[in-house]
């Protein structure tokens, strides 16, 4: 099976949706994946695409031209009264440029709001034939994918999936053999990265997660027993690394991860 390649930020919060699609198509990746519901976090430079209508058809046109399509939007966040406004209108754009899949996570404490959100959240994603993939985060309310599993089989709802990212998979320490439990169908696209080792402090845990992780086959997960214990599915490289960054700029360190990407999966990965 023909393994696809998505180019989700590494550490490019900093540049638009657009700037991130262009970097996508010069270096080969055949998807895109965009953040149009903002975390508020530092750097990101927000832009409402359902606003800026000239990057909206500079994307559209982009898309129509190179091939490149749009694999997802993020991120759905399950946060303590959350308004579900801003997500809705992001699911409309997504959907009219060819998005297939809406990403989330749970971080509340709250277990039956969170679930009970959750839940809601796929019925107003499937008006836009959008699956969601909640995803386990080790600094979020729901932190193991045993949870996600657990959540999944609560609600019941055919378009909610299970995200797999390897690097909170790692964290979290999850067993491949309980991967191997779940589902085909839960998987839908999956997040691949390589990581060092995981440090005891949170701070440093972030500081990893968010800026200094490694190309697949140079850190110490064992990415290829974790994604053939799944389906092969398109493969989003989230590889923040700050210091890469600065040392390639963003299109040259895009380029990297993608090559190294798809050496390590030809050689390591052939799914379940």
């Amino acid at each position: 099976m023909k393994k696809e390649y998505s180019l989700a930020h590494l550490t490019a919060i900093s540049t638009t949706p657009l700037e991130l699609a262009k970097i996508a198509a010069n270096c080969g990746y055949d998807y895109v994946s965009i953040r149009q519901i903002y975390m508020g976090v530092a750097n990101e430079v927000p832009v409402n695409l359902a606003e800026d209508k000239k990057m909206y058809q500079e994307i559209k046109a982009l898309f129509k031209d190179t091939g490149l399509k749009l694999l997802d939007i993020e991120l759905a966040r399950i946060l303590d009264g959350v308004d579900f406004t801003k997500y809705e209108e992001a699911f409309e754009i997504g959907k009219s440029l060819g998005a297939k899949h809406v990403l989330s996570s749970i971080w509340t404490d709250n277990k039956e709001y969170g679930i009970e959100k959750f839940a809601e959240l796929c019925d107003l994603a499937k008006k836009y034939d959008l699956t969601v993939e909640l995803e386990a985060v080790p600094i979020a309310g729901v932190k193991s994918f045993a949870e996600v599993a657990d959540i999944l089989r609560t609600i019941k709802k055919d378009n909610a999936g299970l995200m797999m990212d390897t690097h909170h998979f790692n964290r979290a320490n999850d067993s491949v053999e309980l991967l191997k439990t779940f589902p085909s169908e839960w998987f839908r696209y999956a997040q691949i990265c390589d990581a060092p080792l995981a440090p005891p402090e949170r701070d440093k845990m972030i500081e990893i997660m968010r800026g200094g992780r490694d190309y697949l086959g140079e850190g110490l997960i064992d990415v290829a027993s974790i994604l053939n214990a799944m389906p092969v599915v398109p493969y989003s490289i989230e590889l923040p690394n700050s210091r890469k960054v600065e040392e390639y700029g963003y299109e040259g360190y895009a380029r990297k991860c993608l090559e190294t990407a798809k050496k390590y999966c030809d050689t390591f990965v052939t799914g379940r």
